[in-house]
């Protein structure tokens, strides 16, 4: 099978959307099938949606040999139109959707236009991959029906670990401070200013906190945080340390207590369990696919999203009671002893595909209307 997959930038972008994108990619490599990248460059949203008009770009996609058109639905702005115009035209499509963009924080008018072009969009692919199904219910509900889908949850087990349960114990109760972990990208949606926000409601001597995500994807924001470290003068207990590759995020995640990233939405949130396989119990939000993960008070804390008080209460507890830390910590490990891995993700997606282009090839799709992993 020859796929093509259509993405903004290149793989190498470190995020848990381009991460699904390299694990499909190299699963799907992995059982001989042929995989071509098609990168379209970033640009600013409005500006994508003039590719719509591009003749170079329409016969870029037309000239595909493939059995298959993959395409991240981040990218969606460029292909919104031309989709539509391609159809029947070429192989089938199917969009990988992690997130829709009109279900972030953002003014009503903006979300009103992202939520009609990503509804045009949606309606010009063959079939969805969805990464929760808190996802597709989002798209159900965009489109106001249900599609030819497969929900393949994320894997979390790309890191060797060798932590044990004695490991465990003896680092819940390591005496104060509690060490603090924020991973993700600094930019708003991620919600480092909420925990920002928490943070100054404790004793400053209680915690440590270690931010591991790009520090470049948003100046203003990056800017923002940097002042309000300075202000409360944390400088020493904040360590901003960039993206960072994988043994180096390993060993952040093996030292690390408790993993907290209150993003205002997560389409699903790969990152808390990958937190959880090291142990970590995870503080997120109700916005999104979180609760797909964790069970509040057992494995992790949910809270409304922007509860700094709520995130605060949550993280006093944590620091008072190590028991309770280290309980958590064991049933998150198991929590993610339990999840679907890499190679289920991507034998769910492999068959996925299979059947939608078996079901073109006999001139409709013939998939039911939801296939889960």
């Amino acid at each position: 099978m020859r796929v093509a997959l259509v993405l903004y930038g290149n793989l190498e972008f470190i995020s848990g959307g381009f991460l699904y994108d390299r694990m499909l990619v190299d699963y799907l490599r992995r059982q001989g099938e042929t995989v071509e990248i098609v990168s379209l460059p970033w640009r600013r949203y409005f500006m994508g949606l003039l590719d719509n008009l591009s003749a170079n770009l329409r016969q870029r996609l037309l000239s595909l040999k493939a059995d298959i058109i993959l395409q991240d639905e981040l990218a969606h702005p460029s292909l919104f139109r031309l989709n539509g115009s391609l159809k029947g035209q070429g192989p089938p499509v199917a969009a990988i959707v992690h997130h829709l963009r009109c279900s972030e924080a953002r003014p009503p008018w903006q979300n009103h236009l992202y939520r009609l072009v990503e509804r045009r969009y949606l309606a010009t692919v063959d079939g969805c991959i969805f990464n929760s199904r808190t996802t597709q219910r989002t798209v159900a509900e965009l489109l106001g029906k249900n599609m030819p889908a497969v929900v393949a949850h994320p894997g979390a087990n790309r890191f060797a670990i060798t932590l044990t349960e004695r490991d465990l114990a003896a680092r819940a109760h390591e005496p104060a401070p509690l060490r603090l972990l924020f991973l993700g990208n600094v930019i708003p949606r991620k919600g480092l200013h909420t925990l920002l926000a928490a943070l100054a409601l404790l004793p400053g001597q209680a915690w440590r906190l270690t931010v591991a995500g790009s520090l470049e994807m948003d100046d203003a924001y990056v800017r923002q945080i940097r002042t309000r470290i300075a202000e409360a003068g944390w400088g020493g207990q904040i360590e901003l340390t960039g993206a960072l590759h994988e043994d180096a995020l390993a060993s952040c995640l093996a030292r690390s207590q408790v993993l907290a990233v209150p993003s205002s939405y997560e389409g699903f949130g790969i990152v808390y369990l990958e937190g959880m396989a090291f142990g970590l119990p995870a503080l997120a939000t109700t916005a999104g696919g979180a609760r797909e993960i964790i069970t509040h008070g057992v494995d992790g804390f949910l809270t409304s999203a922007g509860d700094a008080a709520a995130l605060a209460g949550h993280l006093r507890t944590l620091m008072e009671n190590r028991d309770l830390l280290l309980a958590m910590s064991l049933a998150a490990r198991k929590r993610f002893a339990a999840h679907p891995t890499w190679e289920d993700t991507g034998a769910a997606v492999h068959r996925f595909l299979k059947e939608l282009v078996l079901g073109n090839s006999r001139g409709g799709p013939g998939l039911p209307v939801t296939s889960h992993q």
